[in-house]
């Protein structure tokens, strides 16, 4: 498997064949500028890494198997110059990534950690968006942006909150934030919550298994439940099976104690210390 070394290699050493005009763009572009969750690099088990998109405008770069090259229009203050590359601006290339893989959730998850990778805001991507109506695949483009904004920090989270959004059809929840008690004490900061309901959902990976991480995980979820909070989590291959994920979302929401505000033993009001603590732990 390529490291991120080699990842960054391969798009360095393609960005540098753009001789008279053009740019590194979709997820090469991301990748580069260090939004680690953009995977068109996936690659093979043998290792070869994805063709690196490339965007030329009205210039001519040689066909070549390691790079995708589109000859769609590009402004000049749509690509800068990133340690010696030209890359497309964030909003152009999250703007290419998503018409290249055409799927509403993957787009979606996009958005979602573009922004978590502070390359850009929810924002300023409506914005780029809105500007460019008569491209090909904008549809997509607007339906993504119609549904992100979520707050979501990974690629999991965001499938995971579409599928309480699109498939259990819950409404909208929020996404990472933060619960404390009623002496302003920390509970957790939970990946997905219904303030309704008082329903909590935590995705969980691998590196959650074992270990102190394990124990930490078992002491979060008992602190939500001593504050009323009912949880459920999802785990690895979950995300695939949207049925079973959509059936334990609402199976977790029918036990939620959907207590009134003045009974909750838990609120998101954030007491003083808590912006400058979050911000000193990059929350």
């Amino acid at each position: 498997m390529a490291t991120e070394r080699g990842i960054h290699q391969h798009i360095l050493e393609q960005g540098n064949r753009i001789r008279s005009y053009g740019a590194v763009t979709g997820w090469a572009s991301l990748r580069f500028r260090g939004a680690r969750f953009f995977d068109g690099s996936v690659f093979a088990d043998d290792g070869v890494l994805a063709p690196v998109p490339i965007v030329t405008g009205p210039a001519l770069l040689r066909a070549d198997d390691r790079v995708v090259v589109t000859r769609e229009q590009l402004a000049k203050d749509e690509r800068e110059l990133v340690c010696g590359v030209w890359t497309t601006v964030p909003a152009r290339a999250l703007f290419d990534e998503m018409r290249r893989h055409g799927r509403l959730r993957d787009a979606v998850a996009d958005i979602e950690v573009a922004v978590a990778a502070g390359l850009l805001s929810y924002d300023e991507f409506s914005r780029y968006v809105a500007s460019h109506n008569p491209w090909t695949g904008i549809g997509l483009a607007r339906d993504a942006v119609a549904l992100a904004g979520l707050g979501c920090w990974s690629r999991t989270e965001a499938k995971m909150a579409l599928i309480w959004i699109l498939d259990a059809e819950l409404g909208r929840p929020l996404c990472n934030v933060p619960i404390f008690d009623l002496d302003g004490r920390l509970i957790a900061v939970v990946d997905l919550f219904e303030p309704l309901s008082g329903c909590a959902g935590e995705y969980q990976g691998a590196d959650h298994k074992e270990g102190e991480r394990h124990r930490q995980d078992v002491a979060r979820e008992q602190r939500l439940r001593d504050a009323g909070i009912e949880c459920f989590e999802v785990v690895g291959g979950d995300l695939s099976d949207v049925d079973l994920v959509s059936k334990r979302m609402h199976a977790a929401r029918a036990r939620a104690l959907f207590r009134e505000p003045g009974d909750r033993l838990w609120t998101l009001e954030q007491p003083d210390w808590w912006p400058a603590w979050a911000a000193a732990r990059g929350l």
